[in-house]
């Protein structure tokens, strides 16, 4: 090779390693199962294997991620976060205390999002959820307010994000401000700032050619507090994949390419209500929307990041509660969740207000598969016996709380009875400080590896995609 040809050929080399270098994905997909610890994935894997009478795993999509690491998750003032706090870290890289959205400490100096990034570099933006869109996780990435529960104040800060996609059940407090005054709607405001409301896949798909500002909400006459649980929902029901799919639609229209986050926010409902069930098809659930995802990634591989985390672990949830021998396959016979099955007992009651307790068996049975196809150890059928009594014989009606939820003793006993047969277990029914995940896959997707904290994660991704995350 002569000297010319050789430094032609050097020229090369170092053209491609510096194109190679500065690489930035097109399209950003930042999905977050809200409480999903690394426990969470496990199990949801677990049962899949032992639907099949497998021992061992069944991978979901995300967890075939050939980039894979684990993160902290404590917040400034607390070892153990809130989502206000969880959200804020993974969304703008800076610890806040609990309870504080897109600021510091103090709710004074407010932070700018990745999210904000990707919209000043000319990206279409999508915010989505499964739960409110003003709720802690998804406002983290558009709102500055120094408490999660100014839920009005968050939504208005919907106008001056500018973002192109929201979706999620809707919104909590629309005519309420943080001091409970009444005040104008939310609504009105947003579609003068240029929003489409839709409401369900149907009047998305009427809106969609004609609309490139939409929020999607929940199906008219549906609940604006969350989507129902994946274990409860009946063909109509919008599903946190259709938002998914619908967001990925609407935000392609733009030229610049698009950042997209997703939460799958009732995983940790499901796991406040210590509801293993609910869990594992939360979890599932999820996995649907990464899957529409990786859809997108495929069709586009070289200009695609996908990156799956957690803002924290609820729940404390193992699996294994004392045997060598798992019993996953066991849960599969509860059919409702908790929350609708208190609903279910409280109607049973009303009709049958001294009903007998092969009656009430019966009732659980038919819901849970308890005493028929699970066999119910005799410490916990005393207590649901007693908690029979004190409702059915003393009229005297019990309930337990979760953090989104006030559940029938009777549900809750039985729930608990399953998640043990299931070789399920609980610490708590609030936040842990566990692991959370990290999976990622496309481009720059090698950056995400060995333990992180969860600051780290959005910087990962600004990094990735050359912007400047301020300090």
């Amino acid at each position: 090779m002569n000297k010319r040809l050789f430094n032609l050929f050097l020229a090369l080399i170092l053209f491609t390693g510096i194109a190679n270098a500065q690489k930035q994905p097109k399209y950003i997909f930042f999905l977050i199962g809200d409480g999903m610890g690394l426990s969470q994935v496990n199990v949801a894997e677990a049962f899949l294997a032992a639907q099949q009478n497998k021992n061992g795993t069944l991978p979901l999509v995300f967890s075939k991620f050939p980039h894979v690491a684990f993160a902290t998750s404590h917040s400034l003032s607390h070892g153990v976060t809130d989502s206000g706090a969880g959200g804020t870290a993974l969304a703008v890289g800076h610890k806040t205390k609990n309870g504080v959205i897109g600021m510091d400490s103090a709710g004074v100096k407010p932070y700018k999002s990745i999210a904000y990034l990707a919209k000043e570099k000319g990206m279409k933006v999508g915010i989505t959820s499964s739960v409110s869109i003003d709720h802690a996780t998804p406002a983290s990435f558009y709102a500055n307010q120094p408490d999660r529960d100014m839920y009005h104040e968050i939504g208005l800060d919907i106008i001056k994000s500018k973002f192109d996609f929201f979706g999620g059940s809707g919104f909590l407090k629309p005519t309420t401000n943080a001091k409970k005054e009444e005040v104008p709607s939310l609504l009105p405001q947003l579609e003068k700032a240029g929003y489409k409301l839709v409401n369900g896949i149907a009047e998305y798909n009427q809106a969609k050619a004609s609309s490139d500002k939409i929020i999607l909400m929940n199906n008219k006459g549906a609940n604006n507090v969350s989507l129902k649980y994946a274990i409860d929902q009946k063909p109509g029901d919008l599903k946190l994949a259709e938002i998914t799919s619908a967001a990925i639609e609407s935000l392609s229209k733009g030229k610049n390419g698009f950042f997209l986050m997703v939460e799958g926010g009732k995983i940790d409902w499901a796991c406040h209500a210590n509801d293993g069930a609910a869990t594992i098809q939360e979890v599932l659930d999820f996995n649907s929307a990464v899957a529409k995802a990786y859809e997108f990634y495929q069709k586009h591989p070289e200009e695609t990041l996908i990156v799956v985390t957690a803002d924290h672990e609820t729940g404390g949830l193992a699996l294994g509660n004392g045997s060598s021998t798992l019993r996953l396959k066991t849960i599969a016979n509860q059919k409702i969740s908790q929350e609708v099955m208190s609903t279910l007992i409280n109607d049973f009651r009303t009709k049958n207000a001294s009903a007998s307790w092969d009656q009430v068996k019966a009732f659980l049975t038919e819901h849970t598969g308890l005493w028929k196809d699970v066999k119910v150890a005799e410490k916990d059928e005393k207590e649901i016996f007693a908690a029979y009594e004190k409702s059915f014989v003393n009229h005297q009606n019990e309930t337990q709380k979760s953090l989104y939820a006030s559940n029938d003793k009777i549900a809750s006993l039985a729930v608990n009875a399953l998640n043990k047969a299931s070789s399920l277990s609980w610490a708590s029914g609030s936040h842990s400080a566990a692991y959370i995940p990290v999976f990622a896959i496309g481009v720059g997707a090698e950056q995400f590896k060995n333990k992180m904290d969860n600051i780290d994660i959005p910087k990962t991704v600004a990094k990735i995609a050359g912007w400047n995350l301020p300090e």
